[in-house]
């Protein structure tokens, strides 16, 4: 299949049209992290999207804060969510995570952050091309840029849960080896304190035992000197 001209300019449009950012942040016990976006354009979408990989539950609280420190949505104890939103004002938008639920886990975050116009661009017009076959050819670029959409999506999902299903059963192997040490070291002590019993019992036998003898050796001495 080839593009003439017109078509790469308008797939070159439709990929200006947006920005994104994905990153993978690992989240310390008791920190609360923060990215940044600016959005030029007002009425611009706004695409926010998150899951916890590991750690913990799986879970974190979350905030967006717009211009003028206008909070747009929060939520706690999430493991996952995608969110879209319009932009009515232009400025910076911060998006926080905190993690001071946790003392001990750390987590990791796996999110992404877009900005797009809503604004099509129009496809360059060509000799001999009607209007109904350009309308066409840019329903069906947006058509496949929906469901390109919608596989990352998924990819994303997919991923998510095997990161979490990863992580517990490394958490589970992790519990069945420091139980199975436990259960070494204690059985390792138990031995030991019988040991330890049995020798207890056989040096108190055995020194009951000298103490009689040598009570029958001296018995038979003192009667005597008790006749002379």
């Amino acid at each position: 299949m080839k593009f003439s001209l017109p078509h790469c300019g308008l797939l070159a449009t439709l990929v200006s049209l947006a920005s994104a950012t994905a990153l993978t942040y690992q989240l310390n016990a008791n920190e609360q992290a923060c990215f940044f976006t600016s959005v030029e354009d007002k009425g611009a979408k706004i695409a926010f999207y998150f899951a916890v990989q590991s750690g913990g539950s799986f879970d974190v609280d979350y905030v967006v804060i717009g211009p003028n420190e206008k909070v747009i949505m929060e939520g706690e104890k999430e493991r996952q969510g995608d969110f879209v939103f319009t932009a009515s004002e232009t400025g910076e938008y911060r998006f926080c995570f905190n993690n001071e639920m946790s003392t001990f886990s750390d987590k990791y975050v796996d999110f992404e952050i877009a900005v797009e116009n809503e604004a099509r661009a129009s496809l360059p017009s060509k000799q001999g091309t009607s209007p109904e076959q350009t309308t066409a050819l840019e329903e069906s670029i947006f058509k496949l840029s929906g469901q390109l959409s919608t596989i990352t999506r998924n990819q994303k999902y997919f991923r998510t849960r095997e990161n979490r299903n990863f992580s517990t059963v490394r958490s589970t192997e992790k519990r069945i080896f420091n139980l199975s040490i436990i259960e070494s070291l204690m059985m390792v002590c138990m031995a030991l304190l019988q040991v330890f019993i049995v020798r207890f019992f056989f040096q108190v036998s055995s020194t009951m035992d000298f103490q009689s003898v040598k009570k029958l050796m001296v018995s038979p001495q003192g009667a005597r000197k008790g006749y002379v």
